[in-house]
């Protein structure tokens, strides 16, 4: 008994802390050490992140603690806003201004050149991830590969490109763009493409994550704001609840009854005419009827409605979470 004690204590190490953080990366900290740092700051028990970004990139990194680590691939799925700065008349291996120059071109296009090939680069598209990209190539990643300077032999893939719009020219060299896009497209893909297709050869040198599905710019708090909240024990103004990670889904309220029932696993009956909020989220081919099931204002449950049955997907145990304030004590 006393090792089983033991084992549940080392489990639950750090504070049951559930919700969403909007963090604005700067440059510099990768994906993994801004996770590391809440971790730290926040002892939370479980933290996570909602899609990586290049440490070159600022702006939106959605982080999940406790409970919400389980919606991280919706946030994931969701469109993203980039706004981002592309030099013309070189290209370089990584396709950022971290890599080397590998080539050059003295020809710059017209403003118009420009803004006309923007238009090929809409809807669904197929690209070529860049040589120092996350994707495995044989259960190893490309950039390890890259990096031992061995040729990345990559597939073409299907991402889908809503937006992509001329911002400014700041002068002949540079062109800042905005785009908005799905899950897996690259940007620094973007802009070696575009510079290829214009003649003039192109790379990023400036990118900023403006929004990530339900969480803006405009609502993100920098690595120092968020030690000054906890500082002064206002952590809770920046926690964002699990539900607005799956906003994007139409949702059920459920009575007390009905929720418990879900939250044992058990399937339960429900008009389907009170479902409510936007359409059925594209979640994956099998996940076309996945509801917020909800209770009291939170989330009980990710269940799947077929006719008039409600199965739960994913439970949340959200009851075991205290306030934040309240388990610094």
């Amino acid at each position: 008994m006393v090792g089983r004690s033991m084992a549940r204590q080392r489990r639950r190490k750090g504070l049951p802390i559930n919700g969403w953080l909007c963090i604005d990366k700067p440059q510099g900290m990768t994906s993994t050490s801004a996770v590391g740092f809440v971790k730290r700051v926040t002892n939370a028990q479980k933290v996570g992140h909602g899609g990586t970004l290049d440490p070159l990139a600022t702006g939106v990194l959605p982080i999940a603690l406790g409970e919400a680590t389980k919606t991280v691939s919706f946030v994931m799925d969701g469109e993203k806003n980039y706004r981002f700065t592309m030099k013309l008349g070189a290209s370089t291996n990584t396709d950022d201004s971290e890599g080397e120059i590998v080539e050059t071109q003295e020809s710059r296009p017209a403003t118009l050149a420009i803004e006309t090939a923007l238009s090929g680069f809409i809807g669904h598209i197929q690209q070529v991830p860049p040589s120092f990209a996350a994707v495995k190539v044989a259960g190893e990643r490309a950039y390890d590969i890259a990096r031992r300077g061995e040729a990345v032999e990559l597939e073409p893939r299907s991402v889908f490109v809503r937006e992509l719009t001329l911002v400014e020219r700041p002068d002949d060299h540079h062109v800042v763009l905005d785009l908005t896009c799905g899950k897996g497209t690259y940007v620094r893909a973007i802009a070696r493409d575009l510079g290829r297709q214009l003649g003039c050869l192109g790379h990023v040198t400036a990118l900023r994550r403006t929004k990530v599905g339900a969480f803006d710019v405009g609502d993100a708090v920098t690595p120092a704001v968020l030690e000054r909240l906890i500082e002064d024990e206002a952590f809770p103004q920046a926690l964002r609840p699990l539900k607005d990670a799956l906003s994007g889904l139409p949702s059920l309220s459920l009575t007390e009854p009905q929720a418990e029932r879900l939250r044992a696993g058990r399937t339960i009956r429900v008009a389907p005419q009170l479902v409510t909020g936007p359409g059925v989220l594209g979640h994956g081919e099998d996940e076309k009827k996945t509801i917020r099931a909800m209770a009291r204002g939170d989330v009980v449950a990710l269940a799947r409605l077929s006719g008039e049955e409600l199965s739960p997907v994913r439970v949340f145990n959200m009851r075991t979470s205290q306030p934040y304030h309240q388990t610094m004590t």
